[in-house]
């Protein structure tokens, strides 16, 4: 993935995603960054900021939504410029993607909207790398067609995430099929492992999850190849304002990432064997 800021992109490492659901505030947005920026210069991983500046798709109205898109923008733009790292976050609406792109690097499309065609192409036309979510209803085939769109629209900056299918009515499965299916796209494929294990749809109108299978379906993505993976972290996930039930604590983030870099590291070496 070329991508300007992004260090260590001769290591062999997968890249990361990582950061907070939403940005919380400028203090809690800086220092989760220089935590990871800490740990990814230590293991030579490729790193790119997240936080979403505001968000759109929650289950009740009463749920947090953000600080105030400009404020919040202004919060991930300070992140990437103090650390020196590119900044992703998700836009919901055409008219987002300009505003968006003059303080972020990679633009996201969520899961739900990624077959949105006029968010598809506004988000190509800024020039920004567009990563856009497989949705839960659709088949790793299809997203080759959510890919092209953005192609066609003269951008061929593209990543694609896998966040898990639809399981019944309130669970997702992650088919890592679908991941060598995406990867012959010729597009980057991250594997988000957090909202991987939503539970979703649940009675109290706040979505649940599994974090303690986090580090599980990581590994079985760095296994099975995935060029990135994505996770979202907070220092206390039960305070979280978003998503804090499928977050990986922020103390637990090194030990994991370690143990990933040594299983993508013996694939590596078995691989260059095998030729």
């Amino acid at each position: 993935m070329k991508l300007d800021k992004l260090k260590y992109t001769d290591s062999g490492n997968f890249f990361l995603l990582a950061g907070p659901c939403v940005i919380e505030g400028e203090s809690m947005a800086m220092d989760i960054a220089g935590k990871i920026v800490s740990i990814t210069d230590k293991l030579q991983i490729p790193y790119v900021f997240k936080g979403s500046y505001r968000k759109a798709n929650r289950s009740r109205l009463d749920s947090f939504t953000g600080i105030g898109d400009e404020k919040a923008l202004r919060v991930l733009r300070k992140v990437g410029e103090t650390y020196g790292i590119p900044v992703v976050t998700d836009i919901h609406t055409a008219e987002e993607a300009q505003m968006a792109a003059q303080y972020v690097d990679v633009l996201q499309i969520p899961a739900f909207l990624c077959r949105q065609t006029d968010l598809l192409v506004a988000a190509a036309q800024t020039g920004r790398v567009v990563n856009i979510k497989k949705g839960q209803f659709l088949s790793p085939e299809a997203m080759k067609f959510a890919a092209q769109k953005v192609v066609d629209a003269g951008n061929g900056r593209v990543m694609i995430t896998e966040r898990g299918t639809t399981f019944g009515y309130q669970d997702l499965l992650v088919d890592y099929r679908g991941i060598p299916v995406m990867r012959k796209f010729g597009f980057p494929v991250v594997l988000d492992a957090t909202h991987s294990l939503q539970k979703p749809n649940q009675s109290s109108g706040v979505t649940g999850g599994m974090p303690e299978l986090i580090e599980t379906i990581a590994r079985a993505g760095v296994a099975v190849g995935v060029d990135g993976l994505f996770m979202e972290t907070h220092p206390n996930p039960s305070e979280a304002k978003s998503d804090g039930a499928n977050m990986l604590p922020l103390s637990l983030l090194e030990g994991v990432l370690t143990r990933l870099v040594q299983i993508r590291q013996t694939i590596m070496s078995f691989e260059e064997k095998s030729e």
